[in-house]
């Protein structure tokens, strides 16, 4: 995987956010596909994107985070990606149960820049990588 772009699909409804971490990401070799909702992000894996990693936000009109994990899990989309949830949730019973329905990571956008964001998801990416081998 080394050299190559690594797809990211960023799903979050508030279009400023989705834009910059499309950006810092896009500056990190990342091929980024962005959808403003859930409904967006699986109408999008159901057309065939295979993204590496899904970075999703929980809060959500239409369809939230967590029906977006549970829905890409039934209809076993995209089964390979890490899925790493990007909200402002920080309570330990949405961090669990993300962690129920597959999440390989959670961070807390209110504490961390979008820097930060991008190597926490560089960490948690090589961490899962590194775990099926």
């Amino acid at each position: 995987m080394e050299g190559e772009k690594r797809k990211i699909l960023i799903v979050d409804d508030d279009t400023f956010l989705l834009d910059m971490y499309a950006l810092k990401f896009s500056q990190n070799n990342f091929e980024v596909h962005t959808a403003t909702g859930g409904l967006q992000s699986i109408e999008k894996l159901k057309g065939g994107l295979k993204p590496d990693i899904i970075l999703m936000d929980l809060i959500m009109p239409e369809m939230n985070g967590f029906e977006m994990l549970e829905k890409i899990n039934l209809e076993k989309l995209s089964p390979t990606s890490v899925k790493i949830v990007l909200s402002n949730k920080s309570q330990q019973s949405d961090i669990d149960k993300t962690t129920e329905l597959g999440a390989s990571g959670y961070i807390v956008k209110a504490s961390s820049t979008p820097v930060e964001v991008v190597d926490q998801v560089i960490d948690i990416l090589n961490k899962k990588v590194l775990t099926q081998k």
